[in-house]
């Protein structure tokens, strides 16, 4: 396994990344390898693959209709 050293980030960056670990019990460390995986997942994704996954999470969720609404909230 490899090692990164990441010099010079931002103190808004780290107190970020410090407040999710924190939250998600984790380190520092273990919060960033979680978000290096996700980003692998997602660069290793296609756009199709992506796109079948978001419809089934949105599955069974009415979201409307958003031209009939805002023509019914102009002709009001």
């Amino acid at each position: 396994m490899k090692n990164l050293t990441i010099r010079n980030i931002p103190d808004d960056l780290y107190q970020i990344i410090g407040r999710v670990a924190s939250r998600n019990r984790r380190s520092i460390q273990q919060q960033l390898l979680v978000q290096l995986e996700r980003l692998r997942i997602m660069d290793n994704e296609s756009p199709l693959i992506r796109a079948a996954g978001i419809r089934k999470r949105l599955a069974g969720r009415h979201l409307g209709d958003t031209v009939l609404e805002v023509r019914e909230e102009r002709s009001r």
